[in-house]
């Protein structure tokens, strides 16, 4: 009787505390449970099957020529036998532990890599995490990549053959790489590489840091964000055992901790070159000389700079011989001279390793490639469903040509494989542009009025018969803002495809339209813009988007550039400087895409000076723009009729139409 009678005043004591005996509502066990369980269980329990079916090897510090360390995981399926590698080199955080979390991190593309029949090795770039020296942009990926392929390749486990896979950063040091011919490295697999890309055919973007000699300014907060610039970074000493580094991984993972920085108001510091500085970021390779191939100080330079092709670029004039498997998307940070680059290896590559090239061109943001879904939204434009199944293509490339076996998956795969948005499919081709396709002229034209979307600016396919002229100022204080496009890493930048009509409605963009298509037209190849202008700037930039305008009105952008007209000339010939009241032509660099006009809907280019902080503002006054405080004001002028033929030239597809899904239907 006396222990049912302290039990009783012990619940009745807790009911006053306001709680309850354990098991009495399990509502409050649910309240206190840890929010992370399922994902620590699920984390815990692929780590399990990992060690069920592979040797881990991690931590394991490799030395380079110069005596620095670089750190390496290694995932290789147990048993007899030697195993071709996949190899994955990245500047980003892959610590085997969750520091977090308190848990294993995702092992599932360890897992699959394993299953498949491969050893996986995951490699730090030098100055990043565990790995030792400093960082330059792409490592020093010529030196690096060749020892560790060294080192890897002659493990007595190891086949000798290696293939690369990665997107963007994990993926842009491999075409240079390649390019050595390291007898080692088999084939490769580039996603999302374009900042990997230096200078090929009329391309000076030098790993997408320039469009059209204008810098994109996703690298200033890229590099702030993610910790590039991490020159001081704690460090482990000399003699730290593998054991030690293993046990160390569970307590840091040397991850830097940014401070978060309001990119709406940071990007918008004066002179650029000072913008990490600006935010309390460290000194580096965007802004400081440094103690690396390229000499740092990026911002510093020029599109034709030498320091441009001391580092780890891929330049046209390295000759590719190897099989590649190149994916691309339209929304990426820049498609164009990444596909000159796989026409560039397809061209000089030995005739059968030419035709061992295959890309596939995706309507995704950078590296969205996986999250594509039934309804694949890209901004807010519903691309349909733009589902493939990369990871089967990827393991049927490495079956054929790290394993000899012939794939049924790549027997089947187009050289091209793109899709074509707005009609929201699959098209195959042998080449980029596809066979058949022509070019189309349309020409600007106007009343002198093309301002907003309410002015009179049209496109036609014949030349105006008269000499018009439409004006509009450019003020650096107040550029027109960015709103969609391609892109990647930029604050709070938002891309994808977006309705334009709010933009529309400044009087510094030129508004220029067709009729409404009676037929539908696929436009998949290069779109080049040719304008004639003028202005009373010493130097300005000229920037256009093509659109596509729904019959409600809608204003959905496609593609967009810019040209910097001092550079209008060429990146390697004299500075080209606008003189008051004279008329030049510029034409901006060929820009691709694969895009379906339905009938109804109507073509649009949309013309302006700015589109910030996509790329930088230039300020007008023919400095040197990075390191100026002020700007001044460009009252610009584009031109057009017999004597200044303005023009869009598409590359145009002439096919029947596609029959429209359901999808497309309900879009339309």
């Amino acid at each position: 009787m006396l222990i049912r009678r302290r039990a009783t005043l012990l619940g009745a004591a807790l009911m006053s505390c306001g709680l309850t005996l354990l098991g009495a509502t399990p509502a409050f066990a649910q309240r206190n449970a840890d929010p992370d369980a399922e994902l620590i269980a699920k984390r815990n329990a692929l780590e399990a099957e990992l060690e069920q079916i592979a040797v881990i090897d991690r931590k394991v510090m490799v030395k380079m020529r110069d005596g620095k360390l670089m750190a390496a995981d290694v995932y290789r399926p147990k048993g007899e036998g030697k195993f071709p590698i996949i190899f994955s080199r990245t500047p980003y955080n892959f610590n085997f532990w969750d520091v977090k979390l308190g848990a294993p991190r995702d092992m599932s593309q360890q897992i699959a890599a394993v299953k498949h029949g491969y050893a996986f090795v995951q490699m730090q770039e030098r100055g990043h995490f565990f790995s030792q020296g400093n960082y330059d942009i792409l490592g020093m990926p010529l030196s690096d990549a060749t020892d560790e392929l060294k080192w890897m390749s002659s493990q007595p486990w190891a086949s000798g053959k290696v293939g690369t896979t990665g997107c963007s950063s994990t993926a842009e040091w491999q075409l240079a790489v390649v390019a050595q011919d390291n007898p080692a490295l088999t084939t490769f697999n580039v996603q999302g590489f374009g900042a990997g890309v230096g200078k090929v055919g009329p391309y000076y973007e030098q790993g997408n840091w320039y469009r059209g000699g204008a810098m994109q300014m996703l690298f200033v907060s890229w590099i702030y964000d993610y910790g590039i610039q991490n020159q001081v970074r704690p460090q482990f000493a000399a003699g730290t055992t593998q054991d030690e580094l293993i046990n160390a991984s569970h307590f840091f993972d040397l991850a830097p901790q940014m401070p978060k920085v309001d990119w709406d108001k940071a990007f918008w510091h004066l002179p650029s070159k000072d913008i990490i500085k600006a935010v309390g970021g460290p000194p580096g390779i965007y802004d400081t000389v440094m103690p690396v191939a390229t000499g740092g100080n990026m911002v510093a330079r020029t599109p034709n700079s030498p320091a441009w092709y001391k580092g780890g670029l891929w330049h046209e004039d390295q000759k590719i011989n190897k099989p590649g498997l190149w994916f691309m998307s339209w929304f990426d940070v820049s498609v164009s001279p990444n596909l000159a680059a796989y026409n560039q290896v397809r061209k000089t590559a030995d005739k059968a390793i030419a035709e061992q090239q295959y890309a596939v061109i995706a309507p995704v943001l950078h590296c969205a490639y996986k999250r594509s879904s039934e309804h694949t939204m890209v901004g807010d434009m519903d691309m349909g469903d733009a589902r493939f199944d990369y990871d089967a293509l990827v393991y049927g490339w490495f079956d054929q040509y790290l394993k000899g076996e012939d794939s049924p998956v790549v027997a089947k795969q187009p050289k091209v494989m793109y899709y074509v948005m707005g009609a929201n499919r699959w098209k195959n081709a042998q080449t980029w542009p596809p066979a058949g396709v022509t070019t189309q002229d349309l020409y600007f034209g106007s009343e002198g009025q093309a301002n907003t979307l309410y002015g009179n600016g049209v496109l036609s396919a014949t030349l105006p018969t008269t000499a018009q002229s439409d004006k509009f100022t450019y003020d650096p204080s107040n550029p027109v803002p960015t709103l969609g496009g391609g892109g990647c890493c930029q604050g709070a930048t938002k891309f994808g495809a977006f309705d334009q009509r709010q933009q529309e409605t400044r009087n510094d963009i030129l508004v220029y339209d067709t009729k409404p298509f009676e037929k539908g037209m696929e436009v998949s190849g290069p779109v080049t813009v040719t304008l004639y202008v003028s202005s009373d700037a010493k130097d300005t930039d000229f920037t256009f988007k093509l659109i596509d305008v729904f019959p409600d009105g809608r204003a959905m952008n496609i593609t967009e550039n810019i040209q910097r007209m001092r550079y209008r000339n060429g990146y390697d010939k004299p500075l080209a400087w606008m003189e008051k009241g004279q008329v030049v032509p510029v034409t901006f660099q060929p820009i691709d895409t694969a895009y379906y006009f339905k009938p109804g809907h109507t073509l649009r280019v949309d013309v302006s000076s700015s589109n910030f902080p996509r790329f930088d503002r230039n300020l007008n006054t023919g400095g040197n723009n990075v390191d100026e405080d002020h700007g001044v004001i460009a009252h610009n002028v584009v031109h057009h009729g017999p004597q200044y033929p303005s023009k869009i030239t598409l590359t145009v597809m002439p096919a029947a139409e596609p029959a429209a899904t359901n999808q497309e239907a309900a879009a339309n």
